[in-house]
């Protein structure tokens, strides 16, 4: 298990950096039609992102696959990365933990 978390806090910590930084493919589809700039915004045209607003989320310290506040796109994008991988380690790890805990030993019947 502990391999795992090393080898997944590797890739979040420094082979998320080389993801792709194009539109995938839900972001990409809805402004077909439309007229976009050098920044993704939309300048003109008729297409189904016109209407899209942003997330609540969208002023969170983990807005965008990065910790607002640090100014290296890397740093920000790994350590972001590596918090993901801890978070989701330590509610599964407690889920488990929390589950484990709660079965009781079958009674021997003699």
């Amino acid at each position: 298990m502990l391999g795992g978390l090393l080898i997944a806090l590797l890739l979040a910590g420094v082979v998320s950096n080389f993801a792709s930084g194009s539109p995938d493919g839900l972001d990409s589809a809805s402004t077909k039609g439309c007229t976009v700039d050098d920044n993704g915004e939309i300048t003109g045209g008729s297409c189904m992102g016109q209407n899209a607003k942003d997330s609540e989320a969208a002023d969170s310290p983990f807005a965008d696959y990065g910790i607002s506040g640090i100014g290296n796109s890397y740093l920000s994008t790994g350590l972001a990365g590596v918090a993901g991988v801890l978070l989701t380690f330590a509610v599964g790890g407690g889920l488990f933990w929390l589950a484990r805990s709660r079965r009781q030993p079958a009674e021997k019947v003699e």
